[in-house]
């Protein structure tokens, strides 16, 4: 029988993919080619249409629950206190005062680096992972590069696990934040070889079962999301179908894999953040505990946290 307990757990963020009407002129969602997610879900999307009564699709081998990001304070949920929230279960707009970013404010990121799921796992004894490509030798010659960081490297720095770079890379022990190399190869010149989304995924899952915890984070889709082109947008839709097909396939039978995000932009290609509730999609061992406590961002590391016996 399958564990009913996750012993690791692996968490994908995904910038700025909210869930928004199944309306074929503003959401790619509802024309994007999407196998994997219509076979994982049950033959549903992430859209507001394909949701039952309580927010939910349960069904599939994956389940999702449609999370609050706005953490009840007013203006357009952000970045950098998004995914600080997230990534700690803090109502971080709350204790910022407001919503922030692109990056993490200064005044959050010492409470990100005690707080975040990382630091946690390392602290209770566990191992941590941060599966991204990162260049860690040029910031070490020029530290300015980090001064307006995302919360993911900021957390994995904090935790000692920011570590993968481009050696890591090329050898199929890191994944590009993009998922495939053209632009690592862009910016660095190097010959790194092609690699497919759905490869991508499936070296995730082996970077996942070395470690008790793992964060992956992708932001093309919130960049998407700001040039308002529905092509563009639709195109890194089906890169993470492809991506997440791979991933479940290889997924360690021991894992929970958790899929989320910080804020809605995406989901609407008229372009900019919007209000909308976020998808948190789990699939694994403790997947319907999770979709019984995640109604909000801030309820996610909490939740992995407790399953894994790491909470304080």
């Amino acid at each position: 029988m399958p564990p009913s307990r996750p012993s690791r757990v692996l968490l994908v963020f995904l910038d700025g993919v909210g869930i928004g009407p199944a309306d074929a002129e503003r959401n790619p969602f509802a024309r994007a080619r999407l196998p994997s997610l219509r076979r994982l879900l049950g033959g549903r999307l992430p859209v507001a249409d394909d949701l039952d009564a309580d927010g939910k699709i349960l069904g599939g081998a994956m389940v999702l629950v449609a999370a609050d990001a706005t953490m009840g304070v007013a203006g357009t949920p952000q970045s950098g206190t998004g995914q600080t929230a997230l990534l700690t279960g803090r109502n971080t707009a709350v204790e910022y005062g407001r919503h922030f970013g692109p990056w993490v404010p200064t005044g959050l990121r010492d409470l990100l680096a005690a707080e975040n799921l990382l630091t946690r796992a390392v602290q209770a004894g566990g191992t941590a992972a941060f599966a991204n490509a990162y260049p860690v030798a040029s910031i070490a010659a020029d530290p300015r590069i980090f001064r307006r960081p995302a919360a993911p490297p900021l957390a994995a720095r904090a935790a000692g696990v920011l570590t993968r770079d481009l050696p890591e890379l090329a050898r199929g022990e890191a994944v590009a934040s993009s998922i495939t190399h053209e632009r690592w190869r862009e910016h660095t010149g190097d010959a790194l070889p092609d690699i497919t989304a759905a490869e991508a995924g499936r070296r995730l899952a082996r970077i996942a079962a070395g470690a008790d915890v793992t964060l992956f984070a992708h932001y093309d889709t919130d960049h998407a999301g700001h040039r308002g082109a529905m092509e563009g947008a639709i195109a890194a839709l089906e890169k993470v179908d492809a991506f997440l097909g791979g991933l479940a396939d290889a997924l360690p039978a021991d894992a929970l894999l958790v899929v989320s995000s910080d804020h809605g932009n995406v989901e609407d290609a008229t372009g900019g953040h919007t209000l909308n509730p976020v998808p948190v999609l789990a699939m694994g061992p403790g997947s319907g505990e999770l979709a019984a406590r995640a109604r909000a961002i801030t309820d996610v590391a909490p939740a992995l946290l407790q399953m894994l016996g790491m909470e304080r």
